[in-house]
């Protein structure tokens, strides 16, 4: 059990900044705060690894060096070094930096024997996020009876740069995937402290969204994270896209390398020398594409997932995956050209080729609604959709693993009553971390109810492997002989993949990609 301090100032009322006993953990001793109930411990800016500033840039995370006396945890640390990509991402850090590397963690604070943890990674497209956003703060989670951390991890040029100096430098023939390699860093200290906060070890969830859903794919995948989890949930994001595959080291190096001479810093000596600022600066003037990204370096991932899932060798945990509704609307698919149905067709046969024809019995175009909603489904899933589909099938198909998949349908409430943007990507954040009120917008009851219903699957999830429990409609397993998806919304409940023909369809299509990709290289 987890003590707590509590002056005469907090039993009287009076607002103070109560401090939670301290925790030692395997780097020193660091002090905390209490929720204003007194009933969760707060960790803030946890130092989990060394900066990866100076000489240490561009390597894997290296061991915290270890302090004496108490080190205090009531702020959140910087954010890692990002430009302003996303303008739905609020932070509550003092801003960004190389040194980053800090996690945070909610604990109840009078706990009677470990309890289970989650572990979040945050999305942002490997270029944008930070531990530190309030709709993904870990207290509300924490009163569910889970142990909660988030940590930061570098991003974008400092998290996924490859160049064949680092690759030769590394001792592992690799370079890029630091930001990967930051998360690792996280679950074993996880694995090795998370006991003294009142978490239990070997019962650990990680979870994710976007970005963060494909992280937590990632480390499903690799087998340098073997042993650190027994369950994974996954947020709109896995590792298998329609239209894209996470490229090669080789082609990763080109990048970077083309990058070096681009900014004029054509050695590894040179770009280290760059200040953190002139360097981001640098590879955010072209946000049309994001150039820096994971690869398969032959380390972290040792294989292209898709080799590792195909012979079935991913850490076998269960898990529970799914996506939002409306992750992309029409326009997406449209770009700048009218919704007419002439442009709807001209669309599928760019996509699909000779498969037109079938891609148009499968998303009808009748009327302007139904060509509207088949074309944010098609651009949906050529954007995040498929990826987590596919992992869902692998895992389906693996003897041994269990498997729940859900669909967000719950359409926030827009500001001033304005037309719904329906169950967007990113939505479901607040939702599951019960942080609806971050945002001031007109919730309802019903919003709540659901936000309430998925917290409660989620950590349930977390303590058993199986989301269900009372007061909540069944969530049956999605299996090869059953697929059952979980509608998660104003009406909750379990119903057959009504989609699965339409995702067979774009498995083919990734197929053929594949293979022409393969013809291509050779």
């Amino acid at each position: 059990m987890i003590k707590t301090t509590l002056p005469l100032v907090a039993v009287l009322g009076i607002a103070a900044l109560v401090s939670a006993a301290p925790v030692r953990t395997t780097s020193g001793l660091i002090e905390g705060t209490v929720s204003s109930d007194g009933t969760i411990n707060v960790f803030k800016g946890v130092p989990f690894a060394a900066p990866p500033t100076a000489e240490l840039r561009w390597k894997a995370p290296q061991p915290v060096a270890a302090w004496q006396g108490i080190r205090k945890a009531t702020e959140f640390g910087p954010r890692c070094m990002q430009g302003r990509i996303f303008d739905d991402m609020v932070f509550r850090d003092s801003g960004p930096s190389e040194d980053c590397l800090y996690l945070n963690v909610w604990a109840p604070a009078h706990a009677d024997g470990p309890l289970p943890v989650m572990v979040w990674i945050y999305g942002g497209g490997f270029q944008a996020g930070a531990s530190s956003e309030p709709r993904q703060d870990g207290e509300k989670l924490a009163h569910k009876g889970v142990v909660v951390v988030s940590m930061n991890y570098r991003l974008g040029i400092f998290g996924f740069f490859s160049h064949p100096e680092l690759t030769k430098e590394s001792g592992q023939n690799a370079s890029g995937n630091y930001g990967l390699l930051d998360q690792l860093a996280a679950l074993h200290w996880v694995h090795d402290n998370i006991r003294a906060f009142g978490g239990d070890p070997a019962n650990v969830t990680i979870f994710g969204e976007s970005a963060g859903s494909m992280s937590v794919n990632a480390q499903v995948t690799s087998p340098l994270a073997a042993g650190l989890f027994k369950q994974a949930i996954g947020e709109s994001g896995g590792d298998f896209g329609l239209s894209t595959a996470i490229p090669p080291l080789a082609r990763s190096e080109q990048t970077g390398a083309h990058f070096a001479t681009e900014i004029g810093a054509p050695t590894l000596k040179d770009l280290r020398a760059k200040p953190a600022q002139d360097l981001l600066a640098a590879s955010l003037k072209d946000r049309a594409t994001f150039r820096f990204w994971p690869n398969i370096d032959g380390y972290f991932f040792p294989e292209p997932p898709l080799a590792i899932y195909q012979a079935q060798k991913q850490n076998h945990v269960t898990v529970l995956a799914g996506w939002n509704t409306d992750e992309m609307d029409a326009g997406a698919f449209f770009g700048k050209k009218p919704h007419t149905r002439e442009n709807f067709n001209a669309k599928l046969q760019q996509m699909f080729g000779d498969k037109a024809g079938e891609a148009s019995k499968l998303f009808p175009a009748g009327t302007p609604d139904e060509m509207n909603r088949s074309a944010g489904e098609i651009a949906g899933a050529n954007f995040i959709a498929y990826s987590t589909w596919k992992w869902l099938e692998f895992e389906a198909h693996t003897p041994g693993v269990k498997v729940y998949r859900y669909h967000f349908e719950e359409a926030p409430p827009v500001e001033g009553g304005g037309p719904s943007h329906g169950a967007y990507h990113s939505a479901d954040i607040e939702y599951v971390f019960e942080n609806l009120d971050w945002k001031k917008l007109p919730w309802t009851e019903a919003d709540r109810r659901v936000s309430e219903q998925i917290s409660s699957y989620w950590t349930n999830f977390a303590k058993t492997g199986n989301p269900n429990g009372d007061g909540l409609p069944n969530w049956p397993q999605y299996a090869p002989s059953e697929f059952q998806v979980m509608r998660l919304g104003t009406k909750t409940q379990a119903a057959p993949d009504v989609a699965r023909q339409q995702y067979l369809f774009f498995d083919s299509i990734a197929s053929e990609r594949r293979k022409e990709s393969l013809n291509a290289q050779h």
